[in-house]
């Protein structure tokens, strides 16, 4: 029995000498510590080689001696020395890394000196001024790259100077650093002034001057004034062009309205709209991207799909398509594009998709660049497709009708189109100019987007304004101008045919001259201009002739269309009835709604085209020469 209990406790001690041992290691600091009070930490294979880790903090013997006990070390293992961060790490005395140390089985104590520490380039970060409402017993970090964007590692906990400015050092071999400054989480994170979040803060080793002394400023904490109680006056803006948005799917489809068809493609654009702005506005805040880290996505789609939509709008409104152009899915392939490049992102998990966030991974930074600089060109494209359209429309109008369709809000619409491009073309300049120069402008290129939302938020007002007040249907011939739509044809009536033979030409002349005739005979004795919505149609029926008969007349005799003459006989009516005394008691606008003009506008615009001057000019002229001939 004695036997069986000497050979068990035998085979126990020699189990415990192969697995685990007992070891004490006691380090001489032969040079001072990078950081003061930091204290030394041991970083291994047993412990994932976690250099700050608190379970393997060193004991403070003295200034220059410290201790650690493991008690179930193994018998073998590959260590090192740090102060809480691989930034930090021990190494040779002219700064080079120092190779692991082993244990094999070397006893139960072992003593070792650190002689020097790995080299890396040193920063001063220096905290002088905090929001005032940080909690007086706050504690202030710094995570960033170069600790794994832990948000409150002790190694990087500033501490407070009797100034109540904050500082601590960091040691990196980076070229370029990111970090933001946290109260401890990533709940109470940094943010700007308003609250939104803030891009991460960059230092570019080549473009420092005085590592030791850089200075920076928090303006704002995210969970003390950035909740969604809370919001900042251009938040409130482009929630209230939400708002708007919303009002108007609601309203809009109850008009009786004669642009129904049309209506539709405006409520996909104003939902669209409304849709982008709302997830642009949520993605500024920390709350919501730790909830859902997936909504920096969500605002981008409108980038490729908007300019469809708004064409497919202006195409219905102006020219009353009766169906999408035969090859209308080319206009979403670079949407569906986008979409398959997002996919990969949206199937991953949250946590994988914070980090690529928080770390501004290059596949990703890329891809946000790729998307935009795409979506840039894809928009001006469409914005001149939109500025054609409405070009061609005022064309058409003009040759088959006497009066001015109300574009003006179409064309405040392509103006503040005009601004979100020009906006968008800066923040490529400015970050061109800042990866050139290795200039930092994240606040240039942050504003540039931010003006570029708020300005994109105004188109919504416009469109659903006018979408109510105006709601007669625009009317002309159907054109397909996009790339991606049949070849552009114009109606055959409206071209002028040019024979090249000079005797058939004037044959042609010969055959319009009892259109002419009958032309002029009816506006002289009829004065149909008076009608203020006379269309080519109405007076080709007055004189029996087909409409493309008269605006062939037209065009070649006059060298005009049918808008330019029928308002050039408005204003010699107008010229006329102004120098009657049985009109003086009437205003110039008054005498210009008698003759057939149906907006001030219009009048003005028709008067000085045709003599040149405004109507103001032209009758203070003919008043200072009828004086004049009196003399």
């Amino acid at each position: 029995m004695a036997l069986k209990t000497s050979i068990l406790v035998l085979l126990f001690a020699l189990l415990s000498f192969v697995g685990l041992s007992q070891v004490t290691i006691e380090v001489q600091l032969e040079v001072p510590p990078q950081i003061e009070n930091q204290g030394l930490f041991l970083a291994s294979d047993f412990n994932d080689w976690n250099a700050g880790d608190p379970d393997y903090r060193l004991r403070k013997i003295n200034d220059q001696k410290y201790s650690i006990y493991l008690e179930d070390a193994p018998q073998y293992f590959e260590y090192k020395f740090t102060q809480g961060s691989w930034t930090t790490a021990e190494g040779t005395p002219a700064g080079e890394p120092f190779p692991n140390r082993i244990y094999s089985a070397d006893g139960p104590k072992i003593e070792a000196s650190i002689v020097g520490w790995e080299q890396q380039i040193e920063y001063g970060i220096n905290v002088t001024s905090l929001p005032e409402n940080t909690p007086e017993d706050a504690k202030i970090y710094i995570a960033g790259n170069f600790n794994k964007w832990s948000p409150n590692n002790e190694a990087y906990l500033l501490r407070k100077n009797v100034d109540g400015s904050y500082h601590t050092r960091i040691f990196t071999d980076q070229e370029e650093i990111e970090f933001k400054f946290t109260r401890g989480s990533w709940d109470a994170v940094e943010a700007r002034r308003s609250g939104k979040a803030r891009p991460n803060r960059k230092i570019i080793r080549a473009a420092v001057e005085d590592a030791d002394h850089l200075q920076f400023t928090i303006e704002g904490w995210e969970d003390l004034n950035g909740t969604f109680s809370i919001y900042s006056f251009y938040d409130l803006l482009l929630l209230f062009s939400v708002f708007q948005g919303i009002l108007l799917l609601i309203a809009i489809p109850t008009l009786q309205s004669n642009n129904l068809d049309a209506n539709r493609w405006l409520l996909l654009t104003i939902g669209l709209s409304s849709f982008s702005i709302f997830f642009y506005v949520l993605s500024n805040y920390n709350s919501a991207v730790q909830a859902f880290p997936k909504i920096l996505f969500l605002s981008d789609f409108v980038l490729f799909l908007y300019g469809p939509i708004y064409y497919f709008y202006l195409r219905q409104l102006l020219f009353q398509a009766k169906s999408l152009p035969s090859r209308w899915y080319l206009h979403f392939i670079p949407f569906l594009i986008q979409l398959l490049i997002y996919l990969p992102f949206f199937l991953s998990s949250d946590k994988s998709m914070l980090d690529s966030i928080m770390n501004q991974e290059d596949t990703m930074v890329i891809i946000f660049l790729v998307t935009g600089f795409a979506g840039l060109l894809w928009n001006i494209y469409y914005w001149n497709l939109f500025r054609r359209s409405i070009q061609l429309y005022r064309e058409e109008h003009q040759t088959n009708f006497s009066f001015e369709q109300n574009l003006n809000y179409l064309n405040t619409v392509l103006i503040i189109q005009f601004v979100c491009l020009f906006l968008w073309v800066v923040f490529f300049l400015v970050f061109g100019l800042s990866q050139l120069f290795d200039i930092e402008t994240v606040t240039l290129q942050e504003n540039s987007i931010d003006f570029i939302w708020l300005a994109f938020s105004v188109i919504t007002y416009f469109l659903g304004y006018f979408a109510i007040r105006q709601p007669e249907t625009f009317k002309a011939e159907p054109r397909n101008i996009s790339i991606f739509d049949d070849i552009l044809e114009t109606p055959l009536s409206q071209k002028m045919v040019n024979t090249g033979n000079e005797k058939a030409e004037e044959e042609q002349k010969q055959n319009l001259l009892p259109t002419i005739e009958a032309l002029e005979k009816n506006l002289e004795d009829n004065k149909p201009f008076h009608n203020p919505k006379l269309s080519l149609s109405e007076l080709a029926q007055q004189i029996n002739v087909p409409p493309h008969q008269l605006s062939k007349a037209i065009n070649e005799h006059y060298g005009k269309n049918f808008f330019e003459l029928i308002n050039g006989y408005r204003i010699e009516e107008f010229k006329t009835l102004a120098g009657n005394p049985k009109y003086h008691h009437l205003t110039l606008l008054a005498l210009a709604y008698e003759v057939g003009f149906n907006s001030k506008t219009a009048f003005n615009r028709s008067f000085k085209k045709t003599t040149g001057q405004t109507p103001k000019e032209y009758f203070d002229k003919a008043i200072a020469d009828q004086k004049l001939g009196q003399e």
